[in-house]
């Protein structure tokens, strides 16, 4: 069968695709972005990749191209946007007007479940929106409404994991009392393949959970048990939404954008009415704790497939950087490390570039380092997020305040791109090269400013840039064995 795949690179689609490779179908996934960005793409022979922005009125496809079915996986909660939900009726009209184009004869759609409507948050009500628009084409709908989704990377797992792991008390919101009905990522993905079996010549839904309700406080607890944790929470009655958006995104490494919107959706119970499903499709669902147990085998083996930071749908960072433009005459400035090494070192120095940041830090500085996340989150940067792989980079992750957007295995490179809040644009490239049978370890540390704040920013705090980044450039040189 031939199928499309949207929102292919974000956590739930890069997962699907192995899934539904393994069953034998051949797959059509879109992307957004530039070509610079294509090796984050899963590469087979039974992949075409199409670049299709869902926000564009100018959008093309192949004529001879065609699909079977359809997976709609894409939505836009954290877009910095605050009118989300016209956005994502926006995208599921255009999508519809795709799936016309390659003559789709069945769409699946992975939602929210939505049994209160009359109490709906943002979040839920955009989804159920978006399951109306798609009921009003001609092909039939299939939709998955699940909860909680836990798994490795996900967002309802890492905050989760975020709050137990820092927090030995939690004095907590009210609505850690809610319901819910989590469900691990491994029987969604079970769903998403099977439904595609499934003959229906009218739109259907289905809600999707684990086998346990439980509450908010409940998961902290039994996350705690599992990690063999002692954790006191503690709920009070007076935090608004407000102040409960600004506790989850200072205590863990989501974004704002995300902590609200799971908040307002945290306030109400979501537990599955229809379970029609689990007789169409008998497995073995796992348990909550079964799924966390997974989850931290997942990180412990550096295994982690996907990130719910993997997407970035409203992110416009993924743009082509030519090497030769980042210096002084093109408007930024830059500071230069550079020192010959052996080419014994070689090798050295190539897996401590690989392995910076997440859990080995930045070889100098580190509470610096650390301070400086803070600050940005406390002026609604990103802070700190945890790396996917603490020995596997690759392009288009997070990474710390940064992000990958070019990396080289021959001749080693990586260039990072600042995400912290900045008056202007940072980058910090590393590249080891040979010239003459001679190598050199090369670090630049390059700032665009925005205006004349951007340049005082850099002129005040360049001494200690100077010093940071130097003193960085000499550990990564550094004959020393590091711990």
């Amino acid at each position: 069968m031939r199928i499309l795949i949207t929102g292919a690179t974000g956590y739930i689609g890069k997962r699907l695709i192995s899934v539904l490779l393994k069953e034998g179908h051949t797959l059509v996934c879109t992307y957004r972005g530039d070509q610079t960005r294509t090796n984050r793409l899963t590469v087979n022979d039974n992949i075409q990749w199409i670049k299709y922005d869902f926000l564009d009125r100018d959008r093309m496809v192949e004529h001879t191209l065609s699909c079977d079915v359809a997976y709609y996986l894409i939505h836009a909660m954290r877009s910095h946007n605050k009118d989300f939900e016209q956005l994502e009726m926006e995208m599921t009209k255009h999508f519809l007007e795709l799936t016309d184009q390659l003559g789709v004869t069945k769409i699946i759609y992975l939602s929210g479940i939505v049994n209160s409507k009359q109490k709906l948050s943002p979040h839920f009500r955009s989804r159920w929106n978006v399951e109306k628009i798609l009921r009003q084409g001609s092909t039939p709908v299939i939709t998955l409404r699940a909860g909680i989704i836990v798994g490795s990377g996900s967002a309802s797992f890492e905050i989760i994991r975020d709050l137990v792991e820092k927090l030995p008390i939690m004095i907590a919101p009210k609505w850690l009392n809610t319901k819910c009905q989590p469900i691990s990522i491994r029987d969604v993905l079970y769903y998403l393949a099977k439904v595609v079996k499934l003959h229906s010549n009218e739109s259907i839904s289905f809600d999707i959970g684990g086998p346990e309700v439980l509450t908010y406080k409940e998961m902290l607890s039994q996350y705690a048990e599992v990690r063999k944790l002692s954790r006191w929470i503690y709920t009070i009655p007076v935090m608004t939404p407000k102040l409960s958006s600004y506790w989850l995104y200072f205590i863990t490494s989501t974004s704002y954008n995300l902590a609200i919107n799971l908040v307002e959706s945290m306030k109400i119970d979501v537990v599955c009415e229809n379970h029609q499903i689990v007789k169409l499709f008998p497995n073995q669902l796992l348990s909550f704790k079964q799924a966390v147990s997974l989850s931290l085998n997942r990180y412990k083996k550096n295994s982690v497939v996907s990130k719910w930071t993997d997407a970035h749908l409203f992110n416009h960072i993924y743009q082509t950087i030519d090497k030769e433009n980042l210096h002084e005459t093109y408007g930024g400035y830059q500071q230069l490390f550079k020192r010959e090494i052996s080419l014994y070192q070689k090798k050295t120095i190539k897996n401590r570039i690989w392995s910076i940041g997440g859990e080995r830090g930045w070889y100098y500085g580190t509470k610096l380092w650390k301070f400086r996340a803070i600050i940005d989150k406390l002026v609604g940067g990103v802070g700190n997020r945890k790396r996917n792989n603490e020995s596997l980079l690759k392009k288009g992750e997070a990474l710390d305040m940064w992000r990958i957007i070019d990396i080289k295995d021959n001749p080693p490179m990586l260039l990072l791109q600042a995400e912290a809040k900045l008056p202007g644009k940072a980058y910090l490239q590393f590249e080891i090269e040979e010239n003459n049978q001679r190598y050199y370890y090369t670090q630049k540390n390059i700032f665009y400013p925005h205006g004349l704040w951007g340049r005082i920013y850099w002129k005040v705090l360049s001494p200690i840039h100077y010093w940071l980044f130097r003193g960085m450039g000499k550990k990564i040189c550094s004959k020393k064995r590091m711990l």
